[in-house]
């Protein structure tokens, strides 16, 4: 769904860039995980499938093309 686009900023930004970009787009993502996990009380390992959760859903909407 998103791939064309995520493929055409790496084109324009470059390899690194986009990779620092990305990076940092994941770790933020993380971090709100994890304050929502905070908040509700979850434990770790709920934290950890939260965030596989993301990573898979990030492959199936082409995001991490």
């Amino acid at each position: 769904m998103f791939a064309p686009v995520v493929m055409l900023l790496r084109d324009r930004m470059g390899q690194a860039q986009f990779n620092q970009l990305r990076g940092k787009a994941i770790a933020l993502h993380a971090q709100v995980i994890t304050a929502f996990c905070n908040r509700f009380g979850l434990e770790s390992k709920e934290r950890q499938n939260l965030i596989r959760l993301a990573k898979n859903n990030g492959k199936k909407l082409g995001l991490l093309a």
